[in-house]
């Protein structure tokens, strides 16, 4: 008699990522809650990821680096996982105490709850900005902003509701966003863990940062059905720039008084020319993602 099928499968998704995978498996592989299967997903790593990976049992999905589309690839991925409850786990994301996934999973013992995500806390080497935006974004408080409604790096949904409502295929990035905002139509109840710290930031480059927005911008054109105004989007930079030099000169980071509008100024102006195109490319029907994935690949080819 073949043994029972855990009752979690943590979905993993990685390319080059040796230099963090094995603080994240680590972490996972530390918890207290241990009913659960790994399913990892490569797209085409050629450093030593997979020999990493090889440490922990797994299950392994590979896929060429050119089909790797977020939507489609965690479809895949959760249509070949057993678990009642699938986990999301970033390959540089690891939980910062042992509690952290059996409270997750706990979150679903309330029949209502129909996915949940946890506090993201920013790695010690994270830059003062970078800090400011993740403390904005997953604060020690009850509930996440409302901007937010969902976020992958460490969550976990029914599987029951991916069922209902698979991840979407029309963009290329956001796909968190987008599956929590339309949980958020539907009224179903997605809860916001903030005693669950998982380690996760990003010090983009300039680069990295208009691909990020890029492909953000396009995937709200298809969440949204609108674009903002060049007006807006200059207003919006200025006041974030402001906000950013109160918070600079209030913590001493003198540096980044000359950083601040260089990086509102490419953060509005790839945010605009992304949500242009996926306006164009919604009004058209257009299904090609290829264009969003070529920004984000071109300028942060381990993106996961």
């Amino acid at each position: 008699m073949n043994p029972p099928s855990p009752r979690v499968t943590v979905i993993l998704r990685c390319k080059n990522s040796e230099s963090e995978i094995g603080v994240a498996l680590s972490a996972l592989f530390s918890q207290d809650f241990r009913d659960f299967e790994l399913l990892v997903v490569d797209s085409g790593s050629t450093d030593r990821t997979l020999q990493i990976v090889a440490r922990w049992p797994h299950r392994l999905i590979r896929i060429a680096p050119e089909d790797y589309v977020p939507g489609p690839v965690l479809n895949r991925a959760c249509s070949e996982a057993p678990g009642e409850i699938l986990v999301f786990q970033n390959s540089d994301c690891a939980p910062l105490h042992p509690g952290v996934l059996g409270r997750l999973v706990a979150a679903f013992d309330d029949p209502a709850v129909m996915a949940a995500f946890c506090r993201q806390v920013p790695r010690p080497e994270a830059w003062p900005w970078v800090r400011r935006e993740y403390r904005l974004a997953f604060p020690e408080a009850p509930a996440a902003p409302p901007w937010l409604p969902y976020s992958l790096p460490f969550a976990a949904m029914r599987r029951t509701a991916w069922e209902q409502q698979p991840f979407y295929q029309e963009a290329w990035g956001s796909e968190d966003t987008a599956w929590g905002c339309r949980a958020r139509a539907r009224g179903w109840v997605i809860r916001y863990l903030p005693d669950c710290p998982v380690m996760h930031s990003h010090n983009y480059t300039l680069r990295q940062l208009y691909g990020r927005r890029f492909i953000e911008g396009e995937a709200d054109a298809f969440i949204l059905d609108q674009v903002p105004s060049p007006a807006r989007l200059a207003l919006r930079a200025v006041a974030e720039t402001l906000r950013d030099w109160r918070e600079d000169l209030r913590e001493g980071d003198l540096g980044d008084l000359v950083q601040a509008p260089v990086r509102r100024i490419v953060d509005a102006w790839a945010y605009g020319r992304g949500s242009r195109h996926g306006l164009r490319r919604r009004r058209q029907g257009d299904p090609d993602v290829r264009h969003g994935q070529r920004v984000v690949l071109l300028r942060h080819p381990s993106r996961r």
